[in-house]
């Protein structure tokens, strides 16, 4: 157990996971010596590291597919923001007596598809039952073949080597 008198060099050395056991700093132990991880997040006993490794990435994977869902929804919501802020313009372009102008951004650009035949809403609904639902579902069925469904394997075992146990602010588990 690290003490809050670590040098900078016992906590590198510790981070690097010369501690640990394992290569490139992997864990083999559960952690639960130093108070952590907690059971939903320790690896089961036939679980290798190499399996927590690949369970982290595809979950860093999944991890990463939730923000480009997210962009989606501002596409959406910055495409709709948009084709109603074109109403406002076309009013003052009439008022301008550019009426060519204000015409033309009626016909070509309110309520147009932002690809063929196909709003932002249905960009994101398509996205959601195809690509997002399939990834999920991958995810998913690993964590529970592989982990008996334990999410964050990895990122568990990651804070145990990097928090510096017995300090303050450092704890494995809350209160």
């Amino acid at each position: 157990m690290a003490d809050a008198e670590d040098s900078g060099a016992d906590r590198a050395h510790r981070r690097s996971g010369a501690e640990s056991g394992g290569p490139d700093g992997e864990h083999r132990r559960s952690g639960v010596e130093n108070g952590g991880p907690d059971r939903a997040h320790r690896r089961p006993a036939s679980v290798d590291d190499v399996t927590v490794q690949a369970l982290g990435k595809l979950s860093e994977a999944l991890e990463t597919v939730e923000r480009v869902r997210g962009h989606l929804y501002s596409v959406h919501q910055l495409t709709g923001s948009a084709d109603f802020m074109l109403d406002e313009a076309v009013s003052l372009f009439m008022q301008a007596g550019q009426t060519a102008i204000a015409e033309r951004i009626e016909r070509e650009l309110i309520g147009r598809n932002v690809i063929p035949g196909r709003w932002t809403f249905q960009l994101v609904e398509e996205f959601d039952d195809g690509y997002y639902s399939e990834f999920q579902q991958v995810e998913r069925d690993a964590r529970n073949e592989l982990a008996g469904g334990r999410r964050h394997l990895y990122e568990a075992e990651l804070k145990e080597r990097r928090r510096t146990h017995g300090r303050r602010g450092h704890e494995a588990l809350p209160g």
